[in-house]
């Protein structure tokens, strides 16, 4: 038995946290909502949002995923009123999913302070309906979770990234949907990903999606490779990419998904998170939030995080689970940090121990146990512009399943 219970939704999916999002739909509504959520500061109560005045596709569906997220007991939106958001199909997606929802439109709300207190009201009530959400026992195969790396330096690939990858084996084993991404930071990986493939055909959508991601940053004339990689010791994107690479761990890759594509089971998936077609809206992901953000429409329940340089980001809605690869930087800000990866590099730990704690903190954190930045209260959130095409058949091979 895990100890994980789970908030049951409609659709028969699991949640292991019961959040209310209060999210605003142009940058315009921001301050509006900010002000509600501030009205909630010892509830689970969070503020997300799409800054944009005209979105797309991507960022329309991205909110759709995300407010019927598992982990998401209702959902508030707050409208200015002009936006071009399509707040009446966010909020039909919602409602379908047999969540409470509603919408405020702040120009037809009075302004500021009605609409302010309307919404303080209206979380009050849903708070009270979301405490009612029936609990049932969660097994560790109906969870799935991310793994990224950021503020990566030369420790990240010999400690942090690859206990995540073993930690990733332990739960593949036992049946969890593990999902890896960052296709740009895996350029000169691609045939070692492709021995791994379920299937032929799986394989050549991996090394197209390397391909792409090498033709994008082509484009752009700069790859995923920052002066703060250079700091901490990384020599070059190949370097970097060796690194990202190993937190994907050994098992075998079962599929290829696109942001908002829930893994239909368990198994380990690549995220293609490069924007197909032109290059459109410059950097594939301004921030690690937005990869985080790509993997909770994905159906993550939590992520793993490595970090080498440090970083102190959370997210809202589903946890984070920070990995320091760098003794050092754990020492330095060890308050912000769940485990410390560099006891690999002192030599008071092994790779596997290291990697059973990350699985077990998994288990402990779906059961109920906060994280540190959940603790501290991080609850970052990005959401920007993208486009992407549908996968296709051989993508989700049958075999992988």
């Amino acid at each position: 038995m895990t100890g994980i219970m789970g908030y049951l939704r409609q659709d028969g999916r699991k949640g292991i946290r019961n959040t209310v999002v209060v999210a605003y739909l142009v940058e315009c509504a921001n301050f509006v909502a900010t002000k509600i959520v501030a009205g909630f500061p010892d509830d689970d109560v969070q503020l997300i949002g799409f800054p944009g005045c005209f979105p797309n596709e991507y960022a329309q569906a991205m909110m759709e995923k995300i407010c019927t997220h598992p982990n998401v007991g209702a959902a508030l939106f707050i409208s200015l009123g002009c936006e071009s958001f399509d707040k009446v199909r966010a909020t039909k997606a919602v409602a379908d999913s047999g969540r409470p929802v509603k919408t405020m439109v702040i120009q037809k709300s009075g302004g500021t302070r009605s609409t302010v207190d309307m919404g303080r009201d209206w979380v009050r009530g849903a708070l009270a309906e979301v405490a009612g959400t029936k609990r049932v026992p969660m097994a560790v195969s109906e969870l799935i979770i991310g793994t990224i790396c950021g503020g990566s330096d030369g420790t990240s690939g010999i400690s942090g990234n690859p206990a995540a990858g073993k930690a990733f084996d332990l739960l593949v084993a036992e049946g969890a949907a593990c999902i890896f991404e960052e296709t740009g930071e895996l350029i000169g990986c691609e045939e070692i990903m492709a021995e791994r493939a379920a299937t032929p055909e799986l394989a050549d959508e991996l090394r197209a999606s390397v391909a792409k991601a090498a033709r994008y940053y082509d484009t752009l004339g700069y790859g995923s490779f920052a002066a703060g990689n250079a700091t901490g010791g990384l020599s070059t994107i190949e370097e970097k990419s060796l690194g990202a690479y190993v937190k994907s761990g050994d098992s075998k890759i079962s599929g290829l998904i696109k942001p908002g594509d829930v893994p239909p089971s368990g198994g380990l998936y690549l995220m293609d998170v490069v924007p197909d077609g032109e290059v459109r809206f410059g950097f594939p992901n301004i921030s690690d939030n937005a990869e985080i953000v790509e993997m909770i429409a994905s159906g993550a329940h939590l992520t793993l995080f490595v970090t080498g340089r440090g970083s102190v980001v959370g997210s809202a809605i589903s946890p984070v689970i920070k990995i320091c690869a760098n003794p050092d930087t754990y020492r330095n800000l060890s308050d912000d940090m769940d485990v410390n990866a560099g006891a690999i590099i002192e030599g008071t730990a092994s790779l596997m121990e290291v990697g059973q704690e990350i699985h077990d903190l998994v288990i402990a954190v779906a059961a109920g146990q906060q994280t540190k930045s959940e603790a501290l209260g991080h609850r970052e959130f990005i959401l920007t512009y993208k486009t992407f095409d549908p996968i296709g058949p051989a993508c989700l091979p049958r075999s992988a399943a």
